[in-house]
């Protein structure tokens, strides 16, 4: 019985590792991010600014990750279709043991850039787990009565803006076309995580 060449076996192989590469990529930019337990009711111990006179958004962000950049740009279309119907918070983790300007760069930058957006660090994440928010670019949208309508992502995967199911439920919830609370994946770096790439 003859053996395959040694290159047709190398060969083989490689192309295996290659496959297999590419479907563990594919398999990380579709597979949404963990959230934890949202409150159906604004935490009364929240130190967030929410009006009572309008809807209110809030997303979480880490401030290195790199598909934070998409779900800013995602927020920013957004709130223009919202026209100013929202209050809306943009938190960045900020680790205690870490500098105080940790949180700011340009992922900062860009949140702060969006018009009527404020944009504040996270000291140790404790907002972000009084909401159960667990991965960076989780939103959510709660009414003037403090009952949350939203919680999910608003791109369609990781590091991708654009259209996506998350994005549309809010803006069908500020507009006033729906009234069901909605919820969708969320993409990106968990919130948690100190080691993801600076952007």
């Amino acid at each position: 019985m003859k053996t395959a060449p040694v290159h047709m076996v190398v060969g083989g192989l490689w192309l295996l590792a290659a496959a297999t590469g590419i479907w563990v990529l594919l398999r990380y930019e579709n597979g949404p991010g963990r959230s934890g337990l949202v409150p159906h009711q604004w935490p009364a111990e929240s130190r967030i600014g929410r009006p009572h006179d309008r809807l209110t958004i809030v997303m979480f962000a880490h401030p290195k990750c790199p598909c934070t950049r998409a779900s800013i740009d995602e927020l920013n279309r957004l709130l223009v279709r919202c026209e100013g119907k929202v209050a809306t918070t943009v938190l960045f983790t900020q680790p205690g043991n870490m500098p105080l300007d940790w949180a700011r760069g340009a992922s900062w930058n860009r949140a702060a850039a969006i018009s009527g957006v404020s944009v504040q660090a996270d000291l140790d994440e404790h907002e972000a787990r009084r909401f159960g928010a667990e991965t960076s670019g989780f939103t959510v949208l709660y009414g003037p009565e403090g009952h949350l309508l939203f919680a999910g992502g608003i791109t369609a995967g990781r590091g991708h803006a654009g259209d996506s199911a998350g994005a549309r439920a809010i803006a069908s919830l500020v507009a006033g076309t729906s009234t069901k609370p909605g919820q969708a994946p969320v993409f990106g770096c968990t919130l948690l995580d100190r080691c993801v790439s600076a952007n």
